[in-house]
């Protein structure tokens, strides 16, 4: 069996656990980690996701960061100047954070997103580079009152998540569902 599938085997398993009302936002983060060679193996299943999501009775939402940076981009004033000088940019990153978050606010009330819900974040790979997970995580968290998802890949090891296995990672409060588990 691959690891996605038994990826999908354990969050089927984890999502069908009742859910605990007083838990803060950061606890109610699920970090769906598998290894970044097998990201298209992972959105090729993401409905198998959905489906084992409704089955435990919760409704689905997903929300798509892959092409973000290029849409926010485009919508810069002065995106070509960025392109000539690329280390300006770096001074507008937090703009992007700010686009995606506000994206995203508008994506959950569209949505109707409830208690009862999960928001799965699937494409946080193209974030690397621009921002860290975990600010952006951070940000969006406390605008699901149900669970968020959040397709990671990388790797999780002793509390410590590493994005596309690149660089130091960070510890953080999500349980973590890996295909080992």
């Amino acid at each position: 069996m691959s690891k996605v599938k038994r990826l999908l085997d354990s969050y089927g398993s984890f999502i069908d656990v009742p859910w605990r009302d007083d838990v803060a936002p950061a606890q109610r983060v699920i970090f769906c980690v598998y290894p970044e060679y097998d990201e298209l193996r992972l959105r090729a299943c993401l409905d198998e996701f959905e489906i084992a999501t409704r089955r435990s009775g919760h409704d689905w939402a997903k929300f798509d960061l892959t092409d973000s940076f290029a849409a926010w981009m485009a919508s810069q004033k002065y995106a070509k100047s960025y392109f000539r000088d690329p280390a300006t940019l770096a001074t507008l990153l937090g703009k992007y954070e700010d686009d995606i978050a506000s994206r995203f606010e508008s994506f959950c009330t569209d949505k109707g997103v409830g208690e009862g819900d999960v928001v799965a974040v699937s494409g946080v790979g193209s974030l690397f580079g621009f921002l860290r997970v975990k600010g952006v995580v951070d940000r969006l968290a406390p605008m699901v009152p149900g669970r968020l998802v959040v397709f990671f890949p990388g790797s999780y090891e002793d509390n410590n998540y590493r994005l596309l296995d690149a660089y130091d990672g960070w510890g953080y409060l999500a349980i973590p569902i890996t295909a080992d588990q």
